[in-house]
């Protein structure tokens, strides 16, 4: 159960945005529920999430192992349970998914899979990392490919932070 109420998405001021979010998502989630407490801060926060979901360069299967991890490692199982389903849609394997809590000792993971995994751990876990890390990322992706992963595990420690202190979660009622 939320430590909130879900917000009134029949407030005036956030139905065009609500229209937004139904139109681009399908429907409003738990997450933007939430979040439309503050019109304002829910508009950002979707920009900036579709920008990252929708428009980077890197591919889709490494932005879900990586916003898979973040998950994993910071225990929010709502982040985990939107983001399986389009994992697996992206080309991540159900025995990945699997593997992802012990993925270092896992042989089925390529180089630039390990290489973007140590940089959401060291991201995730320790924030400040040997420079080696991100060396191995660049290498792997490039310079670009390298801010957008380091981003996007930025990105998606921010969404697990925010629905662990709100406590939202799938099961709870719309």
């Amino acid at each position: 159960m939320a430590r909130l109420p879900y917000a009134d998405l029949k407030h005036p001021e956030a139905a065009p945005l609500v229209q937004r979010i139904v139109a681009e998502r399908g429907h409003v989630m738990h997450l933007y529920q939430m979040l439309m407490h503050s019109p304002p801060l829910a508009e950002g926060w979707l920009t900036y999430l579709t920008a990252v979901r929708q428009k980077l360069s890197i591919g889709g299967a490494l932005r879900e192992l990586m916003i898979m991890r973040v998950a994993l490692l910071n225990g929010a199982p709502y982040e985990a349970f939107q983001h399986a389903p389009i994992a697996l849609k992206e080309g991540v394997s159900q025995a990945q998914l699997d593997a992802l809590q012990h993925w270092a000792d896992s042989p089925l993971f390529d180089d630039t899979q390990r290489a973007v995994l140590a940089l959401t751990d060291a991201m995730t876990r320790d924030i400040h990392f040997a420079p080696g890390i991100m060396a191995a990322v660049r290498d792997a992706l490039g310079e670009r490919g390298a801010v957008e992963a380091a981003a996007t595990i930025a990105a998606y420690n921010m969404v697990s932070r925010f629905l662990e202190a709100l406590q939202i979660h799938a099961d709870d009622a719309r």
